[in-house]
This record gives structure tokens, sequence and C-alpha cells, in this order.
């Protein structure tokens, strides 16, 4: 259902598929918020669910005034 890309995929997101679709980069903040929107009642934890590419809930480090 959900698909996370590598971590090193992106500089400061991680791009995430859900649901067979585009891949989308999210912020650590947008993460669970975006995919509670189009799955409602998905358990995050659910290693079959969502899966993890590498290192799972790890975002790049972003420093304010990075694009």
């Amino acid at each position: 259902m959900v698909d996370v890309a590598p971590y090193g995929s992106d500089s400061r997101y991680r791009l995430v598929r859900m649901g067979g679709g585009q891949p989308e980069p999210l912020a650590r903040e947008e993460f669970v918020p975006r995919v509670h929107q189009v799955f409602p009642q998905l358990d995050l934890d659910d290693a079959e669910l969502v899966h993890w590419a590498d290192r799972p809930w790890e975002w790049p480090p972003w420093h304010p005034g990075q694009a």
C-alpha cells in the first residue's frame, strides 16, 4: 500500500508511493498526515502494508535556508 524510497534518493524528503500512484516527496512532518489522508485506518507500523526501502522513520537532515 505504501512504499518509501531509499533514504538518499532526495536531499530533504523521502519519496513515498501510495497505492501504486506516483511517488510524492514528503517531509517528516508531512508523512503521517498525508498517508492517513489517503488511507485513514492504515497502521503505519504494519510492515506488510508500509514498506521502507531502508532506515524506517528517518529523513535526511534539513537546515533552514535550504531549498
